[in-house]
């Protein structure tokens, strides 16, 4: 079996240099910038200071512009209804934390205990998903700062003025939303064709693994907008089911790229250039009679490819599907009001929920009491540290405490250029539009970068509020230094997570899902057409699902592959398994497309034998906190149409035989 490179290599050249994950994090990232935002950024943030400036109430300008700073950093959506949902719902959060935080501001142990207690709940609800996450971000971000700087009285003053600012950043978004109004949809679906194309050109190759794994966040993002919109339009808007039946017409498209791939090598060059014509297409609204001029197909791997194919284009280009007739891949979301139910239920019975939210409040509790109430001059910023680091969400928290600390001291150098340099008054216009359109640049390239750009405009409003100047630079970058260590202390080094219950028991259950989609693929034959249907339905659904829960999977292996040891090291050692996990997902995919075209299905004891390796696998898992690599050769009948899905399963288990 081939391995993939593990995402943040653990090996180093010389003693000391700097670890993997630290380069890693401070190279910046090749994504394009997002010129529009950077453009709204600049704008969002500088005309409210300019009319604080020209009403002569500076400080109200600059509650607005930081208002419209927590709407800059939340807008990360495409669907325009998304973005409403990431400005708006944060924002009331934002609202009532600032109100919450000036209600204390300046009442020592008071302030303590209403910030540990809304950190509690800011932790709770971020795992709820990505806009209770922001929310509770923005909910404890606002308390923080109500408590930590004078604001305007009466009490609902620094609410509405930081509330008006985010609706500012959310009338600038929507202006184009007649012109673009489903733009980000058909994109996200264009895109799934364009990440099949690059999949299909890297089948039997080394660049296919990683190309698959693109085509699957790709589905995963393009399903998110589409039946997001489904729970409130479906059969009531042509466009809507249009582009569902794009979307759902791909699936037999990308189950036949891994039957192509373990042929060894890729499909003609006009197959890939067929899907690109079928992207351009779904991007531009095109419909037609479609017109495809493929090679002969040879094999099953081949006859499937072309069939799919000319049935997606002739859906792709079909110009009114019908409503009622849309495949439910995924099943209909539920209601609002039942999901909502859901999600607060899970998050009070969540072990890791509280746990988040304990460690959160400890940081927090333990960075306010240091500054309202021990006789020091230590200011807001230590918790407002510990607030943008202690976000398991956002990524890994002890390499954030590194890179916070970095982008700091970066940012600093340039708020203490302007600081020093630039008049306070209207020269703060100019610099602003610079410095607010410097953070969505920046935060494409990186954490590092984000926060030195979002520094000095932080800094560069607060003055506008206490009117320290300069003096402020110095105190900050040892505050962020006191709230980096305060997390890697009480936020980190005090919570160990061991290997099972943070990734051991999830790779296990990723290796019983494996077993689980084998059976599904092979076991049992209906003997109804409605029974084939449902059964076809039911394995993509559960085809979906473990490649959307294989996607998070990677996503926590990543995080845990920045952290020191045993975390760190564990993480490289089991990382081929996550690897060998998703061939064997692919092998069985590959497998079932080639007896619906004409292979001889594998006997029912084959699959038994299969599914009864990897159910023993997961068990290894589970009771071994390291691989313990063996020689298992594959078993069984070389001509099968299992023989792909045994040799993936035999590499797995030698990466930990349960008996070793």
């Amino acid at each position: 079996m081939s391995t993939e490179q593990i995402p943040s290599g653990r090996a180093r050249n010389h003693p000391l240099a700097p670890p993997p994950w630290l380069l890693g994090g401070l190279r910046p990232s090749s994504a394009p910038v997002p010129w529009a935002a950077v453009a709204r950024a600049g704008i969002a943030l500088a005309v409210p200071l300019a009319v604080g400036f020209a009403l002569d109430e500076p400080e109200y300008g600059a509650l607005v512009s930081m208002g419209a700073l927590s709407g800059v950093i939340g807008d990360t959506a495409d669907a325009y209804r998304m973005r409403i949902l990431n400005i708006a719902v944060p924002q009331f959060f934002g609202a009532v934390g600032v109100a919450l935080g000036t209600l204390v501001f300046g009442h020592g142990w008071l302030a303590v205990g209403l910030l540990t207690l809304i950190a509690l709940v800011s932790g709770m609800i971020s795992s709820i998903g990505t806009v209770a996450s922001v929310s509770g971000l923005l909910l404890l971000l606002n308390a923080v700062v109500g408590a930590g700087l004078p604001m305007p009285r009466p009490w609902w003053t620094a609410p509405l003025l930081l509330g008006a600012g985010g609706l500012f950043v959310l009338l600038l978004t929507l202006l184009g939303w007649p012109l673009r109004g489903r733009q980000p949809e058909r994109a996200a679906v264009a895109a799934c064709y364009r990440a099949l194309a690059d999949a299909l050109e890297g089948a039997g190759t080394a660049a296919y693994e990683e190309r698959r794994h693109r085509l699957t966040q790709a589905l995963n993002h393009a399903y998110d907008l589409v039946l997001g919109r489904r729970a409130r339009e479906h059969g009531r808007s042509p466009s809507l089911v249009r582009m569902l039946a794009q979307l759902n017409v791909l699936i037999p498209l990308v189950e036949a790229a891994p039957a192509a791939h373990l042929r060894g090598a890729p499909p003609a060059p006009e197959i890939p250039a067929a899907v690109r014509e079928l992207a351009s297409a779904v991007e531009e609204g095109r419909t037609g009679t479609p017109v495809l001029e493929l090679p002969a197909a040879h094999g099953p791997s081949e006859r499937a490819l072309d069939a799919a194919l000319r049935h997606a284009a002739a859906i792709v280009l079909l110009a009114e599907p019908d409503p009622y007739n849309v495949d439910d891949r995924l099943g209909r979301p539920a209601a609002l009001r039942i999901r909502a139910r859901r999600a607060v239920r899970d998050m009070m019975l969540s072990t890791a929920s509280w746990r988040y939210g304990l460690r959160l409040a400890l940081c927090i509790g333990l960075a306010q009491a240091l500054v309202s109430v021990v006789e020091i001059e230590r200011s807001y910023w230590v918790a407002l540290t510990v607030t943008f680091v202690l976000k398991p969400d956002f990524g890994s928290v002890f390499s954030r405490a590194v890179l916070r600390a970095l982008g700091t001291a970066g940012g600093l150098v340039v708020a203490a250029a302007v600081l020093a340099e630039v008049p306070r008054g209207w020269w703060d216009v100019p610099v602003m539009v610079v410095l607010a359109a410097l953070i969505p640049a920046f935060s494409a390239k990186g954490y590092a970068f984000q926060t030195a750009a979002i520094t000095p405009v932080i800094l560069l409003l607060s003055d506008l509020l206490n009117h320290q100047g300069f003096d402020l630079v110095r105190p900050r970058l040892l505050d962020s230094l006191i709230g980096c260590a305060i997390t890697l202390v009480a936020g980190y080094l005090l919570w160990p997570e061991s290997w099972r219950t943070r990734l051991g028991d999830r790779l296990a259950d990723a290796v019983e899902d494996a077993a689980r989609y084998v059976e599904r693929a092979f076991g049992g034959h209906p003997a109804t057409e409605a029974g084939l249907r449902a059964a076809r339905t039911a394995r993509l659904q559960a085809r979906r699902r473990i490649y959307r829960d294989l996607s998070g999977l990677r996503s926590e292996f990543q995080r845990a592959l920045t952290e020191p040891p045993p975390m760190g090291d564990r993480a490289s050692a089991w990382w081929p398994l996550v690897v060998a996990v998703e061939r064997i997902v692919d092998a069985t995919t590959a497998a079932r497309v080639r007896v619906n075209h004409g292979a001889e299905p594998p006997a029912p004891h084959e699959v038994e034998q299969v599914t009864h390796q990897l159910r023993a696998l997961a068990d290894g898992v589970r009771s071994n906190p390291t691989p313990l690599p063996v020689d298992v050769p594959a078993e069984g009948e070389g001509s099968s149409v299992l023989a792909p899905v045994r040799q993936e399963v035999a590499a797995a288990r030698a990466i930990t035989h349960p008996g070793a």
